[in-house]
């Protein structure tokens, strides 16, 4: 049995569910950022924009498995 994807259709040009999942993500991601600045998200990692790509990294990557 094959996978039927749901294609985004904006202006009549087909956007790929990968490109959906990923600005899915990037929402999600920039709501959740006052919510790590307010715990202190930064102090804990030595390397803060390095641990925010990542969280961004599995939020996408669980999108894209999960739908």
């Amino acid at each position: 049995m094959t996978n039927t994807y749901r294609e985004l259709v904006v202006g009549g040009v087909l956007i790929t569910p990968i490109v959906s999942y990923a600005i899915a993500a990037l929402v999600a991601f920039l709501l959740l950022r006052p919510v790590l600045r307010f715990v202190g998200f930064a102090r804990i990692f030595s390397n803060p924009s390095l641990a925010e790509l990542s969280l961004y990294v599995a939020m996408f990557g669980l999108l894209a498995l999960l739908f």
